[in-house]
Order: C-alpha cells, then sequence, then structure tokens
C-alpha cells in the first residue's frame, strides 16, 4: 500500500515537472494546437503523461516497490506504441482512419480471449477503440480530458484492487496521479494540452483496464459497467455524431459542438463547465463501481444511461453552429448586383452608340472614319524617307512645268 502510494506521488509530481519543461521545446517546434482561435496550446502535455506512467510503472516493477505482475501482460507496451502513433499525428496530422486502425490493432492485442470468448472478445475490441477515440475528443477544452481522465481512472483502479488485480490496480493509479500533475497545467486556461499522444494512450489504458477487470463476469452487467465509468465520454461522442449529421456536416470534421462547448453557450465559465462535467463523471463512476462490487443492482446503470440520453437531447437543441449559407447568401448577393451594375453599363452603352449612329448625315461625312491610306501602319524611319520623295518629285514637277512654260513661249 505504501509502495502505491509513493509510486504515486512520484508520478504526480514528475508528470507536473516534465509537462512544464517540455512546454517551451513544443512552442519552438510548433507541436501546438489552436483554441479559441487566439491561443497557441503546447501538445506536450501528453508526452509528459506517457513518459511518467511508464517510467513510474516500469521501475516500480523492476525494483519491485509496485510490481505489476502478470495482470498487465501486453497493455502497458500496447497503449505505449499507440502513444507513438498519436504523436505522429500530432506532428504530421495523419487521417483519423489510421489511428482508428491503429487503436483496434492495439486493442486486439490486450482483450483476454480465454476469458471472454472469441465473439464477447470482438466486441471488447470494438468498445476498447470506441472508448479510446471518444476519451480522444475530450481533449477539445481546456481541463475535460484531464478531470475526467482522473476520475475514470481512480474508479477503474478502486474496481480492480477489489478483483486482486494489483498489477492492473498500480497502473491505473499511476495513470491517476500523472493526469492529475498534468491537471495542474491544463486547468483553464491551459498552458498544455494532451494531444491525440496522451489521449489516445489514456483513453486505452482506461478502457483496456476496465475491460481486464470485468472479464469473465456477465455480459449484460460487464457492459452496465463499462458503460457507467466512460458516460462522460460516450455522451460526448455520442452528442457530437448526433448533431453533425442532422447538420449535415461530415462526421470526421471538427467543430464547437462538444459538451463543453455546448454548456458555455449556456453560460457557464470554463472552469464551470469542467466541473460540471467532472461531477458528472464522478457519479457514473460511483455508480458503476457499485455494480461492479455488487453493492448496486445491474438497474442502477439505467439512471446513468437515463441522465445521458437526456443530456443528449437536451444539448441538442443549443444552437452551436452559423447559418449554414450566411456567407455564401451574402456573396452570392455581391456578386448579382455587381453583374447587374455590369449590364446597366453595357445597356446605356449601347444606347449611347445608337444614339451615335442615328446623328445628321453631314455630321457622319465631316467626321467619317479616316482613309485607308492613313490607317496602314507606317515603319521607322519611311517617313523621312516619304517626305524626301515627295520633295524630288515636286520640284521635278515644277522644272516640267517652266520647260513648258518656255517651249510654248
Amino acid at each position: 500500500m505504501l509502495y502505491g502510494i509513493a509510486a504515486a506521488t512520484t508520478a504526480l509530481l514528475l508528470s507536473a515537472v516534465l509537462a512544464g519543461l517540455l512546454r517551451v521545446p513544443a512552442l519552438r517546434l510548433g507541436l501546438v494546437e489552436r483554441r479559441q482561435r487566439q491561443r497557441r496550446v503546447p501538445l506536450s502535455g501528453g508526452l509528459a503523461v506517457v513518459l511518467t506512467t511508464c517510467l513510474v510503472a516500469l521501475a516500480g516493477d523492476r525494483w519491485g516497490y509496485a510490481p505489476l505482475g502478470d495482470g498487465v501482460g501486453a497493455l502497458l507496451p500496447a497503449a505505449g506504441a499507440l502513444a507513438g502513433l498519436g504523436l505522429i499525428a500530432d506532428v504530421w496530422r495523419l487521417k483519423a482512419r489510421l489511428l482508428v486502425l491503429g487503436t483496434a490493432v492495439a486493442a486486439a492485442f490486450v482483450v483476454p480471449y480465454g476469458d471472454t470468448g472469441p465473439w464477447a472478445g470482438a466486441l471488447a475490441v470494438v468498445w476498447i477503440t470506441c472508448a479510446a477515440l471518444a476519451f480522444r475528443s475530450l481533449d477539445h477544452a481546456d481541463g475535460v480530458a484531464g478531470t475526467v481522465g482522473v476520475v475514470t481512472a481512480f474508479g477503474a483502479a478502486a474496481c480492480a484492487a477489489l478483483e486482486v488485480l494489483d498489477g492492473v490496480a498500480v497502473l491505473l493509479s499511476v495513470l491517476a496521479a500523472a493526469l492529475t500533475g498534468f491537471l495542474m497545467h491544463n486547468w483553464p486556461p491551459a498552458r498544455v494540452a494532451l494531444g491525440a499522444c496522451g489521449s489516445l494512450f489514456a483513453g486505452f489504458l482506461l478502457a483496456a483496464g476496465a475491460v481486464t477487470v470485468r472479464a469473465g463476469g456477465g455480459p449484460g452487467e460487464g457492459a452496465g459497467v463499462l458503460f457507467a465509468l466512460t458516460a462522460v465520454a460516450t455522451a460526448d461522442a455520442v452528442l457530437v455524431a448526433v448533431a453533425r449529421r442532422l447538420a449535415g456536416r461530415p462526421l470526421l470534421r471538427g467543430g464547437p459542438d462538444h459538451l463543453a462547448h455546448r454548456l458555455r453557450r449556456l453560460g457557464l465559465t470554463p472552469q464551470g463547465a469542467v466541473v460540471v462535467l467532472g461531477t458528472a463523471a464522478f457519479a457514473g463512476v460511483l455508480v458503476g463501481t457499485l455494480v461492479h462490487t455488487g453493492w448496486a443492482g445491474p438497474r442502477a446503470v439505467w439512471w446513468v444511461a437515463g441522465g445521458a440520453l437526456a443530456v443528449v437531447l437536451g444539448l441538442l437543441r443549443v444552437p452551436v453552429y452559423g447559418p449554414p449559407r450566411a456567407r455564401g447568401s451574402a456573396h452570392d448577393a455581391s456578386r448579382s448586383h455587381d453583374a447587374s451594375r455590369a449590364h446597366d453599363a453595357s445597356r446605356a452603352h449601347d444606347a449611347s452608340r445608337a444614339r451615335g449612329a442615328r446623328r445628321d448625315p453631314r455630321m457622319s461625312r465631316m467626321y467619317g472614319p479616316r482613309r485607308q491610306s492613313e490607317s496602314l501602319p507606317v515603319r521607322p524611319g519611311s517617313g523621312d524617307r516619304r517626305a524626301g520623295r515627295d520633295a524630288s518629285a515636286g520640284q521635278r514637277h515644277l522644272a516640267c512645268k517652266e520647260r513648258i512654260r518656255v517651249e510654248w513661249v
């Protein structure tokens, strides 16, 4: 017990220090995310959480202070590989389908098929993938992912401790402590963010750890517990998917349509939105833990599902998208106005030409077109030669006239 507390304390302090130290290099390298269109938030918090969790967990297992045991297996290596993929996505902006594929492959290596069976194991892979990606979407606002992650990690660690899965409990406790240290820099207004690296790592560990804890239990009750532990992330993903579907927007296109954004539209401050979502996550985790331990019946999960459904339906009515064709309509109006002005100018020009054609014929003769000889191009220097030829021709003409006059006389 004392070793676990020491490991968690070390993880908290190390995560807080690393998140602060890695902030400046992330800014210089351009590893940032724009929030509210004015602030550049570096994505160094995710790398700090990953390094802290892996170092503290492996050091405790190596020196025997907090052994992971056999229950962890490939959980930590798979999560580390997924964090590397997320870091690549933060740097080079990978496509979302690659992240989905990588998360599914990592989930396929950590599901205990011996306890779940093939069909339930396949469903577990799908659920871990969806839960990890849903947790990644919680990193859309300051403090949300860190707060919900800390609450969920402590609840899943408590469930693991009750099942005597000490390795999973230690790993999730270290993750909760690392997220707490990160939250010191991520509380609104945030100075660092998780990014895809940290959010996929944390979401994957939480989902895979919860599946490991519930493996071998009843499928219906297990699904209810898993949903209650991740109720906030699930509600956020469902809300975003339904809203974008109704608005005709692409599903993978970002926008201010998450839970925290809609709560801000209702008048809550950034800190107030984080507190509300953290309280909702605590309520869901508490119900899931009570159902897992048997202190509450499986029907208690329906209260969580009903509350999540009411929140989704209520927040769908909050307007978050602007008028779909507001800017396009103004642009079209401007173009039509310019076209009408050009059309009027063209008609005025044609009318003036028509009036000119009906002028007095004498004026037409006075101001008629030039002769063909005047419109011919003149080569450079040809004017002087032409003037010389005209002068010599004139002299010959005068000489001829003088000779004729003399002969006549």
